[in-house]
């Protein structure tokens, strides 16, 4: 009880953020709090650092990338694109910024698309002149693509590095199973997305109201290197595995370029158009006390008997059969992600199932993957299942676009569980014919 006590304490601090507590503070007051009354130890840091350090380091990374590609004008470049392919049609236009979304949460992280995109397709909407209704439609369509289609490749997602590591899942492997999977994910979510609003998107826009794409771009060359660089990334995330390279060095490197670029290092800063000094002040570096913090706080819990209630469960679920152990093991952390967040979750999934015992290695390697979708897709049904869904919905209510919890919650409820179910069925399937 005392470990349950401290991390819900330390889960309200993070979440609720007190005073202006930064989430990192708030996970490391409940990481003292742990370690002063003896819930977890100090050898357990190191294990803990291990886990998470990789992790945790990628997402720095790819958010700094994610902030000089938005700087240059990379997204909103990307979005009038998207915008003037749909030709004026809105019923056109709305699959279009959702696969725009699906895009650049795959290859940027769902923290990218949605607190990076989001405000940008905003500010397009209200160019456009939408209606209130319609803008809501775009904004939680693109909110709800970010998280749904994390899946492809290890980097899409926290979640999906702190996994992958954990189980020591090559880069190559994780996106064999789970491409397709995501495909099935974006399909099913542009489905439920469609029904939801369709009533309220526009029939047609005035496309000459937008600017140029070409004028969205404000550094020439840093956009233009970009493709290459994002492309040799790419390509090497799939060789990391064999040469054991960890992704947040590779990360780091391409990070690393794009910012001596931007500052143009090697003129001294002359001709440098984005600041760099303002994109690495903004960047999560929060996120590297708060993964040690709070997975420090979740590691207690595990001390405490919770990853031993939870693995008898998983074994009930894996006795019968792939399917059930599948979809079971993905509902099951989706409820835990939506009442507690996913970023503890998917370590405690990960714990539970490390420690189940003996069950056949396929059922084994579906009940991984499906811990990861439904930390992934399991906290769209409440604000409070990520912490980026916060985050989304604080920058747009700073834009002037208030999503209150009960219009999120009523459109979570009744398409999530669709998606979800859709997704680990199609994940289940996959494996069988990988198998």
């Amino acid at each position: 009880m005392l470990a349950v006590a401290v991390f819900v304490f330390t889960l309200v601090l993070v979440i609720a953020q007190p005073r202006g507590l930064g989430i990192g503070w708030g996970a490391t007051i409940g990481a003292v709090l742990a370690l002063a009354l003896g819930v977890v130890h100090l050898d357990n840091i190191p294990t803990v650092w291990a886990i998470v350090w990789n992790a945790t380091l990628t997402f720095v990374g790819l958010i700094v990338i994610s902030l000089f590609l938005d700087e240059a004008g990379f997204f909103h470049w990307a979005a009038l694109h998207m915008a003037r392919a749909g030709r004026g049609r809105g019923g056109r236009l709305f699959p279009l910024i959702i696969l725009l979304g699906g895009l650049v949460a795959a290859f940027f992280a769902n923290d990218g698309a949605a607190l990076i995109l989001t405000p940008i397709v905003l500010a397009m909407l209200v160019a456009l002149g939408f209606r209130p209704s319609a803008a809501l439609a775009f904004v939680m369509g693109t909110g709800f693509i970010a998280d749904t289609t994390s899946l492809p490749f290890v980097i899409s997602n926290l979640v999906n590095i702190v996994s992958a590591d954990f189980f020591g899942i090559p880069f190559r492997r994780y996106a064999i199973v789970m491409t397709p999977v995501d495909i099935v994910a974006g399909l099913a979510t542009f489905a439920m997305l469609w029904l939801y609003y369709r009533r309220d998107i526009p029939q047609s826009y005035d496309v000459t109201r937008l600017d140029e794409p070409r004028s969205a771009v404000k550094d020439a060359l840093l956009f233009r290197l970009s493709w290459p660089i994002l492309g040799l990334l790419l390509a090497s995330y799939f060789l990391a595995g064999r040469l054991h390279v960890p992704v947040s060095l590779l990360t780091g490197i391409a990070a690393l370029i794009l910012l001596l670029v931007a500052g143009r290092v090697w003129a001294g800063g002359r001709g440098a158009v984005v600041p760099v000094g303002r994109v690495l002040r903004e960047a999560p570096w929060q996120i590297v006390v708060f993964s040690l913090g709070m997975y420090l706080v979740v590691y207690g819990l595990r001390d405490a008997g919770l990853t031993v209630w939870l693995a008898r469960l998983l074994r009930v679920l894996a006795a019968h059969g792939l399917l059930v152990a599948t979809v079971g093991t993905g509902f099951l952390t989706a409820l835990l992600s939506a009442i507690m967040n996913n970023m503890p979750t998917v370590l405690i999934g990960s714990l539970a199932i490390h420690d189940m015992g003996t069950v056949p290695a396929a059922t084994r390697e579906a009940m991984i993957y499906a811990n990861v979708i439904g930390c992934d897709i399991g906290p769209k049904f409440t604000p409070l299942g990520s912490l980026a869904t916060l985050l989304w919905l604080h920058v747009l209510a700073r834009k002037g676009e208030v999503i209150s919890w009960k219009t999120y919650m009523r459109a979570g409820l009744v398409m999530t569980p669709f998606i979800l179910l859709v997704t680990l069925v199609a994940l289940a399937l996959w494996l069988r014919y990988l198998a």
